[in-house]
């Protein structure tokens, strides 16, 4: 589909997401918050691309199989029938370009890699992550259209994780969302950072208050 869109979660898989936040922030007194976007990107250049190619290859073929349809040779209306066959063909090409397979081979994974951490720039700060009193809120963002879950921790837990610490929590999700199974891989997602998290910044006993909310945020 061209959104890039998956069935929306069932109510089970929602809640068994809530309950994975719930246990891994027992843990630690930071905040994880679990997101699904339908796609951080619109990549219209890909449609463009996709048309481009479908209207010079179509004008190729015409273009080597002339003497098939030109035996009487050039016309005014062979002029407009080889224009309009071109523009149907650009036109088809860039339908066919927002087909999310077709719009993932005419883009770059370091574009689309791109626009998934611009995405999450922009979910962290509309849904209030930054707020949390010491600054420990952490997104984890999947991006359907991409296939690319992103991790985006607060300020302040820059220096308590490295980097591969953070690859290590993606690829807890990645098996099971390779399966098709978006609550599982989150929740995996989930465990995994909060192991991390519990190591980082361990939960106070009698000071651990739930500062947001443990739903998935869906905006499929």
């Amino acid at each position: 589909m061209a959104t890039g869109k998956e069935p929306a979660l069932s109510e089970a898989d929602r809640e068994r997401i809530r309950q994975a936040v719930h246990a891994a922030e027992q843990r630690t007194r930071a905040e994880i918050v679990p997101m699904i976007v339908a796609r951080s990107g619109l990549y219209r250049d890909a449609q463009h691309w996709a048309g481009l190619i479908a209207a010079l290859t179509t004008l190729a073929v015409l273009l080597t199989i002339e003497a098939s349809w030109l035996s009487w040779g050039w016309h005014a209306s062979n002029a407009a029938w080889l224009v309009l066959a071109v523009t149907l063909a650009y036109v088809g090409g860039s339908w066919i370009g927002t087909l999310p397979p077709v719009l993932r081979l005419l883009t770059s994974p370091t574009r689309m890699r791109h626009k998934v951490a611009l995405r999450a720039g922009r979910a962290f700060a509309q849904h209030a992550i930054s707020q949390t009193r010491e600054r420990t809120g952490v997104l984890i963002m999947l991006s359907i259209l991409e296939r690319q879950i992103y991790i985006l921790p607060d300020r302040s837990l820059a220096g308590l994780v490295s980097v591969e610490r953070w690859k290590q929590v993606v690829q807890a999700a990645v098996e099971r969302l390779r399966d098709g199974d978006i609550a599982a891989g989150l929740s995996n997602a989930i465990a995994a950072c909060g192991a991390v998290l519990a190591d980082a910044c361990p939960a106070r006993p009698g000071d651990n208050p739930n500062e947001l909310p443990d739903q998935v945020i869906d905006e499929q």
